[in-house]
């Protein structure tokens, strides 16, 4: 199964029950700050629905469909065993990035907003000219993604280069290549709705004031070295 080299413990650090003789099942992880910390840049209500509901239901899913794989498995019958492909991916690919997202996010008292220091700063200075210029180009991107998505900032892990792109639904950054997710925006309209409506560029305007930095720092030194 190609999905679960992209959701190993090793690197998500995501709490995972072991079950299907060895397949990976998900639980969801907590919050590192309270649903309305992020306020007034993204609501509470926004935050508790997000990882409770639909958080929740990637990852109900996703079990579901690896029971049903084990399943399929066993009875040798194959013709299930592909079509459970797409559900594994899309919600298996829901867990992860939206584990990463929360990670991508923190409080303003927390740092939220904070420019990046030290390696990171100085490769988004090289590689975007500024920050102000990443920010703007991931804006842009990811109000121009058709329906649902994400918008990324990754490090190319060949040319060691920074590099933003956009993933359709819930498909992991890995999928366009040998890229390291640093900062991961969702565009899907129920990350920003309730709050923003289908202003999506404003919701876009203001993530940028609860991003977390430092994490995305951290990420960097460690996989560029």
């Amino acid at each position: 199964m190609a999905l679960r080299s992209l959701v190993s413990r090793k690197t998500l650090g995501l709490g995972l029950k072991l079950q299907f003789r060895g397949l990976q099942t998900f639980s969801l992880p907590d919050l590192p700050y309270d649903y309305g910390a992020l306020e007034p840049a993204i609501s509470g209500e926004i935050m508790q629905l997000h990882h409770q509901k639909h958080h929740q239901t990637y990852i109900t899913n996703y079990n579901k469909s690896l029971e049903q794989l084990h399943h399929a498995m066993e009875k040798g019958d194959s013709s299930a065993v592909v079509k459970l492909q797409s559900a594994i991916k899309f919600n298996g690919g829901g867990h992860v990035n939206h584990s990463i997202f929360w990670k991508n996010l923190t409080p303003v008292q927390e740092g939220g907003g904070e420019p990046p220091h030290g390696n990171l700063g100085w490769a988004i200075d090289e590689d975007f000219g500024s920050l102000d210029s990443l920010i703007k180009k991931m804006s842009t991107e990811g109000a121009a993604v058709q329906g649902s998505g994400w918008v990324w900032l990754g490090l190319d892990k060949e040319s060691k280069k920074l590099v933003v792109e956009t993933t359709e639904n819930q498909d992991p950054l890995v999928t366009k290549g040998p890229l390291v997710p640093l900062l991961g925006v969702d565009v899907w309209e129920h990350a920003y709705y309730l709050q923003y409506k289908n202003v999506r560029p404003d919701y876009l305007k203001n993530i940028w004031k609860v991003m977390n930095w430092k994490y995305a720092g951290e990420v960097y030194d460690k996989e560029s070295s």
